[in-house]
């Protein structure tokens, strides 16, 4: 098999660095991978912007544990099963919820903050939760207490070096066997190349490949796509799931409005001031993701209307105000009091539950590559993510890959066996506008693979996809921008692939000509490789 790079380049005459576990990210997943393998090893954590830019850092809700009274990981293990519409791997949640309690008991003799009531953790609930077992900080900046917390623990760590603003275009691997990495100096322009015992990536997702997106800038699918192009095996990559409720306001991004504030008691209303939830399903508010988001993208259809409306005007203020004072910050700068109005909402891209395929050790089928958090697939969220199970997936999975990763650093580095990676294809200089091909490529996979989908626009989007790789791919770009894009079209053909060979409903994916949900021929796991692209 062919190897595959984006870029031709002369190893010999780029400077090199070898520590001896190198992790790609700088959230939950990687800072938790980097404190466990740092005990024995060096570890060098890349990350292509600064070290809080991370879905971890922007989480709202909380983090799922079973640490309340009257709570067990039995209970959490059924809820993230029913959610995970069947195709949750349970050894995974098993592990998932019985070792996330001393995870989470772990960032707490830290000295995370975790709010608290009568010198109680204060829990709430969250959608496809059976009771309260969501732990949240400062209200509603979870992520960004959790990621104070660890990032003020590798700061002065003597065995963890952090390389800022360095961009990873593609792993070093040869047959079947990954070396680390070629790196780009984002601000300087030059290339680094990081050979390593173990390399951990803890990317994140790709929701920027979306138009209407929760995600940070920075999610552009570049892990999925390396680990892609060096022979690993994704799974699941139909499964995205859709946030019920973010900000719908012209002009402004697609701000998240936690799960935590239907869990407080808020109401979804349509364009007659009509809560709606009821007649899809039981639960109303508290249904899981992939049923709400579906049921307001079909009550916007049935009344003509761009968005709906969240409500908390009959709950008690002062509870709204101490829960969520950075939503009610953003939302005063447009205006608008979440404790008296009515808030617009719809669905937008959140969550990537597909991704590289691994084990319970966070081994993906290339030797000595590790993946964890939002950019592996292990089957802990099956076809729809249980709420506030992805910072304790990244923090039981990121402990996991800092384990194996040590056991790998303690053996001999291995001798990258190529002088020069070739390119994917002969080079050909044309003129790209970048900017403008994101834009399409986001506003066809919005079309194509959103909330629902069906064979003809995911035929016409695979056809488009196509030809925009054909050239964008041939192009040698010196740009982190140019590189995304690669990775995103990348990404996006995993996702459509996905979708289309899935000929059924179920979870987050939905498709009209296959509106019901077929356990006979799938329920199991659809995985892509590259040879089956060759």
């Amino acid at each position: 098999m062919q190897e595959h790079y984006l870029l031709d380049l002369d190893l010999r005459r780029i400077p090199a660095l070898a520590p001896d576990v190198l992790i790609l990210g700088s959230g939950i997943a990687a800072i938790s991978a980097a404190l466990v393998a740092a005990e024995d090893a060096s570890v060098l954590l890349v990350t292509k912007g600064g070290q809080q830019e991370s879905n971890t850092y922007y989480a709202q809700g909380g983090i799922a544990a079973a640490l309340a009274p009257g709570d067990s990981p039995e209970a959490h293990l059924h809820d993230t099963l029913v959610a995970g519409a069947g195709l949750c791997d349970e050894a995974a949640v098993r592990k998932l919820v019985t070792e996330g309690p001393a995870r989470v008991n772990e960032l707490i003799r830290w000295g995370t903050p975790f709010d608290r009531k009568d010198d109680q953790l204060s829990m709430t609930l969250e959608g496809g939760h059976g009771q309260r077992r969501v732990l949240h900080a400062n209200g509603d900046a979870t992520g960004k207490v959790i990621e104070s917390s660890l990032t003020s623990r590798i700061k002065d760590h003597p065995n963890v070096t952090v390389l800022e603003d360095h961009f990873a275009v593609d792993l070093l691997h040869h047959q079947g066997v990954c070396y680390g990495c070629v790196a780009l100096d984002a601000k300087g322009g030059r290339f680094l190349k990081i050979e390593s015992k173990a390399t951990i990536l803890a990317t994140g997702g790709l929701g920027q490949i979306y138009r209407e997106t929760t995600n940070p800038d920075v999610t552009t699918g570049d892990g999925i796509a390396m680990a892609f192009r060096a022979g690993a095996t994704v799974q699941d990559m139909e499964f995205v799931q859709f946030h019920p409720t973010t900000l719908y306001i012209a002009g402004a991004k697609r701000f998240l409005i936690s799960e935590a504030v239907r869990g407080e008691g808020a109401h979804l209303l349509n364009r007659k001031g009509e809560r709606f939830m009821q007649k899809y399903d039981e639960r109303g508010e508290l249904a899981p993701r992939d049923v709400v988001s579906r049921a307001i993208f079909l009550e916007m259809i049935n009344n003509g209307s761009t968005n709906v409306f969240l409500s908390l005007a009959h709950v008690d203020p002062k509870l709204v105000e101490e829960r969520f004072p950075t939503i009610r910050k953003t939302l005063k700068q447009y205006g608008l009091d979440l404790a008296k109005d009515r808030i617009p909402v719809r669905p937008a891209c959140h969550y990537t539950m597909g991704g590289v395929r691994t084990d319970l050790a966070a081994r993906s089928d290339v030797e000595r590559l590790l993946a964890a958090g939002e950019v592996a697939s292990c089957g802990v969220h099956g076809a729809n993510r249980l709420a506030s199970n992805s910072l304790l997936d990244g923090l039981v999975f990121g402990h996991e890959a800092g384990q194996m990763a040590r056991k790998l650093a303690s053996g001999s580095q291995p001798t990258f066996p190529l002088k020069r990676v070739r390119p994917v294809r002969e080079k050909e200089t044309i003129p790209i506008d970048v900017d403008d091909v994101r834009a399409s490529l986001k506003s066809l996979i919005n079309r194509a693979a959103g909330i629902v989908r069906e064979a003809e626009p995911m035929a016409n989007a695979i056809q488009m996809l196509d030809f925009w790789q054909k050239y964008v791919y041939a192009e040698e770009f010196q740009s982190v921008k140019g590189l995304e894009l690669q990775n995103m079209l990348a990404c996006a053909q995993l996702v459509v692939r996905g979708a289309q060979t899935r000929e059924e409903s179920r979870g987050a994916h939905q498709r009209l000509d296959f509106p019901e949900t077929d356990d006979v021929k799938w329920k199991r796991h659809v995985t892509l490789n590259r040879k089956e692209f060759e």
